[in-house]
């Protein structure tokens, strides 16, 4: 037996989609308050000195979190070669604004402190804003027109086609929902960037986090219940109209789609997908009790609970559907239609194997290495060293 056959092809495309979303949750979860703190910047530091405390926080972890971007985008591009294409060529001016900002971030960052004065320091702290709060809205933006739907179809030899140029198909990406789905993409991380800075900061910049977290995690909160009785009642699904083979072939135009009905019928089917919802839910809630009361590790760790039921649920809710079609429901891909072939799912599984472990222990490493809080006298006496 040949080796890769050790594990069905369905097998290795579910675990694939799994590990998809666990590196997306890695992403948003790491160097998610990373952007977060990004975004809270001009709003919890008043001074200078408090500006640097804010940025030092991040200062020496944003290079590695921002590995888990690379990865997902990796695995995309490896795993589910279909879906990188077509998500690139319809999202492309969304994509470039996006990593635009991500550019700009690492350059504000090294050229902030480079010089002393006052309106040179306040140019690149609008570029950290930008470059934490544009990505964390569009990322929400993008997710919200998955559940959608995106107006492409499939050529007979698998050619994405979008109708329009690249301007109209980066303004058809700003509809209400999608929107929506971005306050909340932006107001969780924001949440998240101040249960960060919470953890590591102390004294009036501490305090404006915490109130400013309150805030965003109402707003996610708030803005996740309204997504989803917006799916429940006017947002259609989509489903197959016969059953379809697991282990098939990846052309997307073997299968039989349909639009119609609701999302949330998964729930149904697969009542245990329930509790991505409840962690949301149950993460944010204890998070915004943390922020309150000041609690500090626990406070960020159940922010990370409620980051991770949010991005669940719209996986667990949309499977075995990656990236659905309106324009030709038949284009749509999926679990089953859309993946590398069986060999080249398998070597990356072993890879994977091999090296997950690693990240994380290096990453787990890092983290302990840097534990504590970033102070005024920490900046103001390594001036030279730190951001």
């Amino acid at each position: 037996m040949i080796l890769y056959e050790m594990i069905d092809f369905d097998t290795l495309r579910v675990i694939w989609w799994g590990l998809l979303g666990v590196l997306l949750i890695g992403f948003a979860l790491t160097d998610g308050f990373d952007m977060g703190v990004g975004a809270l910047l001009p709003f919890v530091a008043k001074t200078d000195v408090e500006r640097r405390v804010v940025i030092n926080t991040v200062g020496p972890v944003w290079e590695g979190n921002q590995v888990w971007f690379i990865l997902g985008g990796g695995a995309i591009f490896a795993a589910w070669p279909p879906l990188y294409a077509v998500s690139f060529s319809g999202f492309y001016l969304a994509m470039f604004v996006v990593l635009a900002a991500l550019i700009v971030r690492p350059v504000a960052f090294k050229y902030r402190s480079k010089r002393d004065g006052a309106a040179w320091r306040a140019r690149w702290d609008w570029a950290l804003f930008a470059g934490g709060a544009v990505p964390a809205l569009l990322f929400g933006v993008a997710v919200g027109n998955v559940m959608l739907g995106v107006p492409f179809h499939l050529t007979d030899d698998l050619m994405p086609m979008y109708d329009g140029n690249f301007a109209v198909k980066f303004l058809g990406l700003l509809r209400p929902f999608a929107l929506l789905a971005g306050v909340v993409s932006i107001s969780m991380l924001l949440m998240h960037g101040a249960a960060w800075l919470n953890l590591k900061t102390e004294g009036l910049v501490a305090a404006r986090a915490r109130r400013f977290g309150v805030i965003a995690g109402l707003v996610a909160a708030s803005g996740y219940a309204l997504a989803g009785l917006w799916l429940a009642l006017g947002i259609d699904g989509f489903s197959f109209v016969n059953d379809v083979a697991p282990d098939g072939p990846s052309n997307p135009l073997y299968s039989e789609v349909t639009r119609g009905g609701s999302w949330l019928a998964a729930y149904a089917e697969r009542p245990w997908i329930a509790v991505a919802p409840v962690m949301g839910f149950l993460g944010i809630a204890l998070a915004l009790r943390g922020l309150v009361s000041g609690r500090e590790v626990t406070t960020l760790l159940w922010s990370k609970l409620g980051i991770t039921g949010i991005i669940a649920s719209v996986g667990l809710t949309m499977f075995p559907f990656i990236l659905p079609s309106t324009a030709d429901p038949n284009s749509s891909l999926t679990v089953w239609d859309a993946s590398s072939s069986h060999q080249t799912l398998f070597i990356m599984l072993v890879v994977t194997a091999i090296f997950m472990p690693l990240i994380l222990m290096y990453t787990a490493w890092v983290y302990k290495v840097l534990w504590g809080k970033v102070t005024e006298d920490d900046v103001t006496g390594n001036s030279d060293t730190v951001y």
